[in-house]
């Protein structure tokens, strides 16, 4: 609990200062997202001019994962036990200045370093802004809505790092990196003045230290072994020695947190269906959809000779769609419920993948890739948002940051494992090598998992359906916390 006073209306109208909130959180959302995205097109002039190899070049966008997904969970509950105003203020200010550093650096461990304390502050902020939303508008329509908005900035930050850093780099790659600082700067001056102060209360119980240390090397490790796998080899011993270690050091935080008097994740929460459907199925959509994007990046840019601006350019139909239709989806969420507008989008996505099996080095934008574009753009504006709301309905107050750690670990791990999963089929397949005849062997198959990862997902948001009760009908009110 937390003491705060609320100002509570039933207006449909938002005034300033809740508008300002929305807006500075998600501009921080859209930001990781740009950051995650923007990236990859600099990789190849980055290697140019540090000369690194190419086990090193991936760490530069593995380390951020490494950062990001390790450590979500312990970011959530630090936003609920410090408060998430604070956790988030001092997380936008590390973002700010690894950016600054990760664009002056000259030496190849410096810069992956740099995204690696980049990726562990998106682990902060991304829960706090999302339980900042939570606690700021109440469950229903007005939260629906902001969730809504919110999940616009991640999509169109997306996007956006797409497109710039095509544009960027023909300048230079540096500027990939210091393009976040200043907005990283803008949105923790409007920050500091727009969002409520949190003080929870006081237990005198203490931290859950043990719980921490553990939970927090064991995401590490477990991404640290998924990231390298492909590389390395799944059956090395050095994967599977990770791997066990990994499995030991979490089955560790388990059992203390079972014994913990004031456990950082409290085990009961995983019994809620809705919640724990939410995670497993984002997951799974995730975990398709980073690995679909990275098959089509390697047959737009190696099998039709595709640009990096032409190939960002491709994919903008989705974020269209995801930007025009997510601040819309709202009627949707409340007539039909969450779990229908999750199988909705997760069932576009599978028809997504399944329209692009048959592309081959003939095939033009429109005919083949532009069909699959609508398709991912339906199904994230339908499911993305659906998620986030599903995640974190009925949670107290006190564990928003708890849920909203959760969501984003399982997006997270489910991403990277995914897009393991997928380099390892493409390479198997002659995937890796340059000819287009061979891109085109490893494309089938890589696919394939794709489409398989999405129909799991399918059945898990199907479950959500058939097995769902009576949704309780929510009030359209929302409140300001002034905590």
């Amino acid at each position: 609990m937390s003491s705060s006073t609320q100002l509570s209306t039933t207006s449909t109208r938002w005034d300033a200062r809740l508008w300002g909130v929305l807006l500075t959180v998600s501009t921080v959302i859209g930001l990781d997202a740009l950051d995650v995205s923007m990236v990859g097109v600099a990789l190849p002039s980055i290697r140019a001019e540090l000369g690194l190899s190419t086990s090193a070049l991936q760490w530069i966008v593995s380390g951020y994962v490494l950062g990001y997904g390790g450590l979500l969970l312990l970011g959530g509950r630090t936003a609920d036990l410090l408060g998430r105003r604070r956790v988030f203020l001092i997380a936008v200010a590390v973002f700010a200045v690894a950016s600054l550093l990760g664009g002056l650096v000259d030496n190849g461990a410096l810069l992956i370093a740099s995204r690696f304390i980049k990726g562990v502050a998106a682990a902060f902020t991304a829960p706090a802004a999302l339980s900042i939303i939570t606690t700021t508008f109440r469950e229903g329509p007005a939260r629906n809505k902001a969730i809504g908005i919110f999940a616009v900035f991640g999509a169109s930050g997306y996007s956006a790092g797409l497109v710039f850093s095509g544009l960027l780099t023909e300048v230079g790659w540096r500027w990939t990196f210091l393009l976040p600082v200043p907005i990283a700067i803008a949105a923790l001056v409007a920050a500091i003045k727009l969002i409520p102060d949190y003080r929870p209360e006081r237990t005198g119980a203490g931290y859950d230290l043990p719980g921490a240390i553990t939970g927090a090397a064991g995401s590490l490790l477990l991404v640290f072994a998924v990231v390298e796998a492909p590389e390395v080899g799944w059956a090395e011993p050095r994967t599977l020695i990770s791997f066990a270690l990994a499995l030991a050091l979490l089955t560790t935080f388990v059992i203390i947190e079972k014994r913990s008097t004031h456990p950082l994740l409290r085990l009961g929460i995983l019994k809620s269906g809705p919640l724990a459907r939410a995670n497993l199925g984002g997951a799974l959509f995730f975990g398709g959809y980073i690995g679909f994007q990275f098959v089509v990046m390697l047959y737009l840019q190696s099998v039709l000779g595709w640009s990096p601006l032409q190939t960002a350019l491709g994919f903008l139909p989705a974020a269209a769609i995801v930007a025009f239709g997510s601040p819309r989806v709202e009627p949707l969420i409340n007539r039909f419920g969450t779990p229908r507008t999750i199988l909705a989008g997760v069932a576009a996505h599978v028809v997504g993948y399944a329209l692009f099996l048959g592309v081959d080095e003939h095939s033009g934008y429109f005919g083949a890739v532009l069909p699959s574009m609508v398709l991912l753009g339906i199904g994230f504006t339908l499911a993305f948002s659906s998620l986030n709301i599903q995640a974190t309905a009925g949670v107290a107050d006190s564990e928003q940051g708890l849920a909203g750690g959760l969501l984003n670990t399982s997006v997270q791990v489910g991403g990277a494992i995914g897009l393991a999963v997928i380099t390892a089929v493409l390479t198997a397949n002659g995937g890796s090598e340059a000819s287009r005849a061979a891109l085109l062997t490893g494309l089938t198959p890589a696919l394939l998992v794709v489409t398989g990862i999405s129909v799991l997902g399918l059945l898990v948001a199907l479950s959500g359906v058939l097995g769902r009760r009576e949704e309780p009908v929510m009030a359209p009110e929302f409140a300001l916390a002034v905590e």
